[in-house]
C-alpha cells in the first residue's frame, strides 16, 4: 500500500532529495529542469503554499509530487503557470495507481496542463495537451542543412532577416550567457507589454512570480541556474531567451523581442543561432517549452507529448471534486461560470 508524506519542499530529507533526483536521472522524460527538488525548493522560497508529497512503500521512497496546496484539499503544479511540465516523479518500472496516491497525500484532486506520465500511473485521465518543442545539439552546418531541407524558402527568408536587422539596425552579435541585468529586465519588460498589446493575462503581476524568476537569474552556482542569451544590433539588445538549466538541459521559459525592430524579425535571426548558443554553454537540450507551435516547431529536432485536465483522488473528497468538475461543465466544455472562476 501507498502511503504519504506531505512535506515543505525545505523540509524533504537529503534521502529523500537523492530519490528524486536519481529517479529523474533514470527517465529521459524527467531530465528537465523543472521536475526535480532544486525547482521546487526555489518555488518553496517565494510561495508559503508549496508542498512535496513523498510517496513511500514499506518505508522506501517510490514517488514525488511537488506541487501547491489549494482549499479543500485541490493542488496545481508546483510553480504554475510556469511550470510547463510536471508529473509525479517515480523510477522505472514504478506504477502504483496516481488516483489513489493522491487520496493517500489527501489531495483531492489535481489539475494539470502540462503533464507528463510515461510510466502511465495516470492511465486514461486527461486529455492531448500542447506540444513541447526539443532541440538537441548539433553543429551549426547540420542544423543549417536540416532547416534547408525542411522548407528552402522559408530557411532563406530567416537569412534575409539576418542582413535586414544588421543593415537597419547595426552591427549584429550574439552574447550566451549574457549576465546583465538590464538586458534581464528588458526582455521580462517586453514579454508583459506582449501580454499586455494581446490581452493575455499578466503572470508576472504576482510579486512572488518576479521573484521567482529573478532568483532563477541571479542563481550562478550550485545545479540549477539561470541562462539567458540576448541578441544586439548595433550594441543594443533586441531579442533573448531566459530559462532555468540543469547541467547540460537548458529550458526556455521567455522569449522576447524589441517591438520595434520586429520586421526585422530578430527572433527568427537568434533562433538561427542556437548551435552556437548551445555550444558556448555546453548544453546538449534546448527545451523550447510547449505553445507557438507556429514559432518553434521548424526549429526543433523531436517533440514532448503533454496531457492537460484533472485527476481525482480514490477518495469521498476526490468524488465531490469530480462531482463539483461536472457540474461546472456545460456540454463537455467549460461553462463561463468556471472560466470566471478559474481566473478569479
Amino acid at each position: 500500500m501507498i502511503q504519504a508524506e506531505v512535506l515543505r519542499p525545505s523540509e524533504l530529507s537529503p534521502g529523500d532529495l537523492a530519490a528524486w533526483r536519481s529517479f529523474c536521472a533514470s527517465t529521459p522524460a524527467f531530465h528537465n529542469p523543472l521536475l526535480g527538488p532544486d525547482f521546487a525548493l526555489l518555488v518553496g522560497a517565494v510561495r508559503d503554499d508549496a508542498r512535496v508529497a513523498v510517496f513511500r512503500r514499506a518505508g522506501e521512497t517510490v514517488g514525488i509530487l511537488a506541487h501547491h496546496r489549494r482549499p479543500s484539499g485541490f493542488a496545481r503544479p508546483i510553480g504554475a503557470a510556469f511550470s510547463d511540465y510536471h508529473a509525479i516523479i517515480t523510477p522505472p518500472g514504478e506504477t502504483f495507481d496516481a488516483r489513489a496516491a493522491l487520496a493517500a497525500a489527501r489531495i483531492s484532486a489535481l489539475r494539470f496542463s502540462g503533464l507528463l506520465d510515461p510510466h502511465g500511473l495516470f492511465g486514461a485521465d486527461g486529455v492531448a495537451g500542447e506540444t513541447g518543442y526539443v532541440l538537441k545539439a548539433q553543429t551549426p552546418e547540420a542544423y543549417a542543412e536540416r532547416l534547408r531541407e525542411a522548407n528552402t524558402k522559408q530557411f532563406r527568408n530567416w537569412r534575409r532577416l539576418h542582413n535586414k536587422l544588421e543593415r537597419e539596425w547595426g552591427e549584429v552579435t550574439l552574447v550566451p550567457g549574457d549576465t546583465s541585468v538590464e538586458a534581464f529586465e528588458q526582455l521580462l519588460s517586453w514579454k508583459r507589454d506582449q501580454f499586455r498589446r494581446t490581452g493575455a493575462h499578466d503572470v508576472f503581476n504576482p510579486d512572488w512570480a518576479r521573484e521567482l524568476f529573478n532568483r532563477v537569474f541571479e542563481a550562478r552556482e550550485g545545479r540549477l541556474q539561470g541562462a539567458m542569451t540576448t541578441l544586439r544590433a548595433g550594441g543594443k539588445v533586441v531579442a533573448g531567451h531566459f530559462g532555468p538549466r540543469l547541467g547540460p538541459v537548458w529550458h526556455g521559459w521567455i522569449s522576447s523581442i524589441d517591438p520595434a525592430c520586429a520586421s526585422s524579425g530578430p527572433g527568427f535571426v537568434l533562433m538561427l543561432q542556437t548551435p552556437e548558443i548551445m555550444a558556448a554553454l555546453e548544453l546538449e537540450t534546448y527545451d523550447m517549452a510547449p505553445s507557438h507551435e507556429h514559432y518553434k516547431a521548424p526549429f526543433a529536432t523531436s517533440t514532448v507529448p503533454t496531457r492537460e485536465g484533472l485527476t481525482v483522488a480514490r477518495s469521498l473528497a476526490g468524488a465531490a471534486a469530480g462531482s463539483l468538475e461536472r457540474a461546472w461543465s456545460v456540454g463537455g466544455r467549460k461553462s463561463p461560470a468556471f472560466q470566471l472562476r478559474r481566473r478569479l
